[in-house]
């Protein structure tokens, strides 16, 4: 059976309605039949450094997505060792899914660093780039882009790990349901 599946990646460091937003509106806009939400790995000597071990991403992640149907988690990267690279997940789920199209969704921010990615040209005859529009981005570039204008909504992990950890308020900012359960874990500072 052949799908049109969206690629969200991401360290979900928490996942907060910025992401939901970006999968909602490139889900909608190319109606693809999924996105998948794939968290990095990140290496283990930095599990406890700057970034949140990545069962609580994950767990995080679950309950950010527990109330869509079309959103799944795709933990292919956290399964692997060593970096990940577009690359070698893209090979891996295309060995997979054969009949499935993948779109592979990035920030405008992205979209200037193409060039420098491992294997850029043959990563693009394995996806679609999506390239999410952000204010302040240029999105022009040599590679081929499919453009989605999304609601400017300027919010991001390392904004709410910031306001956690000064007990400022995040209402409205990410599901209630990972608010709890970053409070009950004590993650953040919290």
């Amino acid at each position: 059976m052949s799908k049109k599946i969206g690629i969200l990646g991401g360290t979900f460091d928490p996942p907060h309605f910025g992401h939901l937003l970006i999968a909602s509106e490139v889900l909608a806009e190319l109606q693809l039949s999924e996105i998948w939400f794939m968290p990095n790995q990140i290496p283990p000597h930095k599990q406890n450094e700057h970034f949140t071990d990545s069962k609580h991403r994950l767990n995080m992640l679950k309950l950010a997505l527990d109330d869509h149907q079309q959103f799944k988690i795709e933990s292919i990267e956290l399964e692997r060792e060593g970096p990940s690279f577009t690359y070698d997940t893209l090979c891996l789920l295309r060995e997979q899914y054969p009949t499935y199209s993948f779109y592979f969704i990035i920030g405008a921010d992205m979209i200037e660093y193409l060039p420098k990615w491992h294997r850029v040209d043959e990563v693009i005859g394995l996806a679609t780039f999506v390239g999410v529009k952000r204010q302040g981005y240029k999105t022009n570039t040599k590679y081929p882009v499919t453009e989605v204008e999304i609601p400017q909504f300027d919010v991001s992990s390392t904004m709410l790990r910031n306001r956690l950890k000064a007990k400022k308020n995040t209402t409205y900012l990410l599901p209630k349901d990972v608010k709890r359960y970053i409070e009950e874990n004590h993650l953040y500072g919290t």
